[in-house]
């Protein structure tokens, strides 16, 4: 598929059709790597957040490396905060990117390990 297929298909989110609360990546977006429709207390708002091409250092960092990128991560982004709103970048992104799996989607991680496993997903 070509840069500028991508890029369409980008642009053309629709609300109405999105699944509420479901990360989706966006390969095909210039700046953000996913987007979501948050959905809480029957508001509902597109939220791109991520910077593309950069993964999390996940869950359980195990280098020096990846422990000091999640350092910073939290101190830039204030996550003291416990109970971030749905409705905002800073719940998705640290959902999303740096709590599971390595900056992976569950499903993502599922389809790596098993590639036959369609039908779990």
């Amino acid at each position: 598929m070509s840069k500028a297929k991508k890029a369409a298909g980008a642009a053309k989110l629709h609300k109405d059709k999105m699944a509420c609360n479901k990360p989706k990546k966006t390969p095909g977006h210039k700046t953000k790597s996913h987007v979501v429709k948050a959905c809480e207390d029957g508001k509902e708002k597109i939220i791109r957040f991520g910077q593309q091409g950069v993964k999390g250092a996940g869950k359980n960092p195990t280098t020096a490396k990846d422990k000091a990128r999640k350092k910073s991560y939290y101190a830039r982004h204030n996550a003291q905060d416990s109970k971030p709103s749905k409705m905002s970048a800073r719940f998705w992104s640290h959902k999303v990117k740096w709590m599971i799996l390595s900056g992976m989607l569950f499903t993502d991680a599922i389809m790596q390990c098993l590639p036959n496993a369609r039908f779990l997903v």
